[in-house]
């Protein structure tokens, strides 16, 4: 790259801004996790499960939670060395573990789709550390010291909540709470937007990506983000502080830009974010699919569509695990909004092995709203739904409840303002992915 062809100071840290924000914001969820916990998860060490007891809600504020599910969190540091993970029968029953690296990157699955739900054992290792298993224990290398396990059980509601807590304790990491050195800390004389790049510049350094990024990475040192020894941000001014401020805005709205007009497909209002999870092109292990459709191939893109997925749905799963679409418009292409009643209606139900469902969640954190009948999902699975005559589903997504039982019977929540659902198909059909099946548009009630 000759002088000409490299950008401006300003261009590079939105640059680095988009390249870096999900390594960032998901350490920075992680260290919530193991210090302050969230909601009904409670803090838990490092290398410690933490369950919720019960589903979540509007206590629960991390972006696009579920509530279709109950979680198991292990927030992981393999410093010490590997770790035995042991799973439960669960007798059929749907559940996930989802390995998450540093990065965001989905490197495996343990699971109903994944490895069946007979009891098992699986060896979790540390970068390159392959080492030897005891017979009958699968590996499952972390591309990164510290990963994340994000388990999801199935919960059938309050009366399933028994059965799902004793599967949740049998679920095991040996050695438990070992020591970990955890997440390096920023120079406490860096604050407000030079503290991004801060950890940015630390934990680039501490959780390095696969190898066919590192020339890439070099493009930053510019910035001070390859400097080790004392932090280049502390009094940052000048030149350099103008760059990161600026970049800092620019890559911000280049991130939420792209969470609503990436490059995902839409279908009658809805942003098909089936392939917004496949930018993991380094390291897929067991339970992954390795088949190139589920990986994209252009860097430039998987960069910009891994931050969009932080930003608006950290942790979600590939799409063959679980398919996401979501919508901020109507039929009309108008912005939803709960000043407003609007219709749902499937003359079929989304095809799936698992189940399916619809959540509610406020704009612009994406997190679930408080409702006066505390419903925040709807599926094939919420008790008591009315069906037509014809086998057709209509829901109805207002702030009020409506007048008829049936529609009440229907009835999701809606914040008061701008609002955006979101469309989960567990173990999802071909159909949903070649366009065999189509998603209906959300409609203004008359």
């Amino acid at each position: 790259m000759t002088e000409q062809e490299r950008p401006g100071l300003s261009d590079l840290a939105a640059e680095a801004y988009v390249y870096g924000f999900p390594l960032v914001f998901n350490l920075e969820q992680v260290q919530r996790f193991t210090r302050d916990g969230m909601g009904s998860l409670a803090p838990a060490p490092f290398n410690t499960f933490a369950h919720a007891r019960t589903l979540a809600g509007p206590q629960d504020t991390f972006v696009t939670i579920n509530n279709d599910t109950l979680y198991s969190m292990a927030h992981l540091d393999l410093a010490d060395g590997p770790l035995l993970l042991r799973v439960p029968d669960t007798a059929g029953r749907y559940y996930v573990l989802q390995f998450v690296d540093a990065w965001t990157n989905n490197f495996a699955y343990v699971g109903h789709r994944a490895t069946g739900t007979a009891a098992g054992t699986f060896l979790i290792t540390p970068p390159g550390r392959r080492g030897e298993a005891p017979e009958g224990v699968r590996v499952i290398e972390s591309p990164t010291r510290v990963c994340s396990i994000i388990g999801r059980w199935a919960c059938d509601g309050p009366q399933d909540l028994r059965a799902v807590a004793a599967l949740q304790d049998a679920l095991t990491l040996e050695p438990r709470g070992q020591a970990a050195p955890g997440l390096p800390a920023p120079d406490a004389r860096v604050t407000d937007g030079p503290l991004f790049f801060e950890k940015l510049r630390l934990w680039l350094a501490a959780f390095p990506p696969a190898s066919p990024e590192y020339e890439y990475q070099q493009r930053f040192a510019r910035l001070g983000l390859l400097d080790a020894g004392p932090s280049p941000y502390a009094g940052v001014a000048g030149a350099l502080a103008d760059a990161l401020h600026e970049g800092l805005t620019a890559g911000r709205a280049r991130v939420e830009d792209c969470t609503t007009h990436g490059p995902s497909p839409s279908q009658n209002g809805w942003k098909l974010t089936y392939h917004a999870f496949d930018y993991n092109q380094d390291f897929l292990g067991p339970g992954t699919d390795t088949d190139p459709r589920w990986v994209i191939a252009d860097r430039a893109q998987a960069r910009l569509s891994r931050a969009a997925a932080a930003r608006a749905g950290l942790w979600g799963n590939h799409g063959y695990e679980a398919a996401y679409a979501m919508t901020w418009i109507d039929r009309d292409g108008e912005t939803l909004d709960g000043a407003r009643p609007y219709t749902l209606r499937f003359t079929a139900p989304p095809p799936v092995d698992a189940f399916w469902s619809i959540t509610m969640y406020d704009l612009p954190e994406y997190y679930l709203v408080a409702n006066p009948i505390d419903r925040y999902s709807i599926g094939d699975r919420t008790p008591g739904l009315h069906y037509a005559a014809d086998g057709s589903l209509t829901l109805h997504l207002r702030p009020d409840a409506p007048n008829s039982p049936e529609a009440r019977a229907n009835w999701l929540p809606t914040p008061p303002g701008p609002f955006r659902p979101v469309l989960r198909m567990y173990e999802p059909h071909q159909t949903v992915f070649d366009g065999g099946y189509t998603l209906p548009p959300i409609e203004p009630a008359d």
